[in-house]
């Protein structure tokens, strides 16, 4: 008997691994290597941003100045390491307006003042264009700024930055706090408002659940501006409806972020599930939904999960936590990013996920939902999967793209110890024949 049960669960881990390694229908691009070399920083945090008026022409970008640009839909790339007065330092943010105009937003590593002491936002006319050397919102001393997000507005190309400011960074001090700043530019980054403090509750500046972190601004069909982030209230949102001149007294909860923001996964050097924010601007169904997407570990430390929650009235209510990975495995999915489809307003996932591996082993999947965020649809979208070291940095997140039926999600993987970082080619009527097969 304990020979035909050894024999059962034998068979089962080879039906999850054949299943892990079977050939995904896409086409996976490695993108090519420049920038700062060294161990720690590899070719990780990617950002990636498809032109509205042609999907043909995509930016790129990762740590630590890594700048990357395609103008046949991600088939081939350039590359170079993005230079500027100011230094790059990584938390790359790439952007197009609605001219067509590419924004790489970075770190500092300015030698004549702090480390991390501005965000500094570089711009060129089209993908190919020369950059220039940088504008950013007004300093504020040492203090350092980290982890931006933008959100560019349809109706008039105006610039929505978000970031948190550290008094000091990683300081265990009691009088140290963080907390969200806005600015935003009226001129192609040209000029930046004067940072605004958004935040009414402080976090820490440990960089850890107790820190305010995440910030991401997301527009409503009106131009209101939202942004939600994670800290030691939970998840919580601001709303500006005047361009970003007033907002709430306080941020509104949304909900516990359980376990908090910062979790652990086997074979990563560090993880974290900060909420990404999104919004459906199409002229479909669901037009004005706010998505605000985020991993925890409320199933178990050794169950981290996907999870989505919709409003669907300008974020008075919302609904309750929806698990976007739809397996039955109990093993890790983590560092989820999205995206909507604005001609469309489909909904997309990217996320690592050990669903077909009983080990640290690692496959990268992307969901799609099609109908407001109440059903999903999983895809394998790596072409092999890869074991991670955790002695090595692998970043927090991965990031997707999508404008009209072309989805790019972007991610790194590792192969002993070393970091490479791919583009995955999907298009909508693809991954719709997938499923019907």
């Amino acid at each position: 008997m304990m020979h035909t049960v050894r024999t059962f669960i034998a068979l089962i881990g080879l039906l999850w691994s054949l299943e892990g390694s079977a050939q995904t229908p896409f086409t996976c691009v490695q993108l090519p290597k420049n920038g700062i070399k060294s161990e720690f920083h590899g070719q990780t945090e990617p950002a990636i941003a498809i032109d509205p008026n042609n999907p043909e022409i995509i930016a790129a970008g990762c740590i630590l100045d890594e700048y990357f640009y395609s103008t046949d839909g991600g088939k081939t790339w350039k590359s170079y390491a993005l230079k500027s007065t100011y230094g790059v330092w990584g938390d790359p943010v790439v952007a197009f307006d609605f001219k067509g105009r590419v924004y790489y937003f970075h770190l500092a590593n300015y030698k004549k003042t702090h480390w991390i002491d501005r965000i500094v936002c570089q711009t060129a006319p089209n993908v190919n264009g020369k950059m220039s050397d940088g504008t950013f919102p007004k300093p504020n001393g040492a203090k350092a700024q980290d982890k931006h997000w933008v959100a560019v507005n349809p109706a008039n190309n105006e610039l929505y930055l978000t970031w948190t400011q550290f008094d000091k960074y990683d300081s265990k001090e009691p009088q140290d706090s963080s907390v969200i700043l806005f600015s935003k530019s009226r001129d192609q980054g040209k000029t930046w408002s004067l940072p605004k403090r958004i935040s009414y509750f402080a976090g820490d500046c440990i960089d850890d659940d107790n820190t305010v972190e995440g910030a991401v601004p997301a527009l409503g069909p009106n131009g209101e501006i939202f942004v939600t982030w994670s800290g030691p209230k939970g998840l919580v949102m601001q709303v500006s409806k005047d361009g970003g001149d007033t907002w709430l007294a306080q941020e509104q909860l949304i909900g516990a972020h359980p376990g908090g923001w910062t979790f652990h996964i086997p074979g990563m050097n560090r993880a974290n599930g900060l909420p990404v924010l999104t919004s459906d601007l199409s002229q479909g169904p669901y037009r004005g939904t706010l998505y605000l997407n985020w991993c925890d570990q409320r199933n178990g430390k050794t169950d981290t999960d996907v999870w989505l929650a919709t409003s669907n009235d300008r974020g008075n209510t919302w609904s309750e936590p929806i698990r976007v990975n739809q397996d039955s495995s109990k093993r890790h999915q983590f560092f989820t990013w999205m995206a909507v489809d604005q001609s469309t307003g489909y909904l997309y996932f990217v996320y690592y996920d050990r669903r077909n591996h009983t080990d640290n082993t690692t496959d990268v999947y992307v969901s799609v939902s099609r109908d407001g965020g109440k059903t999903f649809q999983d895809v394998r979208i790596s072409d092999r999967p890869f074991k991670p070291k955790s002695t090595v940095f692998f970043g927090d997140y991965l990031n997707i793209a999508a404008v009209n039926g072309t989805i790019r999600p972007i991610w790194p993987r590792m192969d002993e110890g070393k970091i490479s970082l791919f583009v995955t080619l999907i298009d909508e009527a693809t991954l719709q024949k997938i499923e019907t097969e």
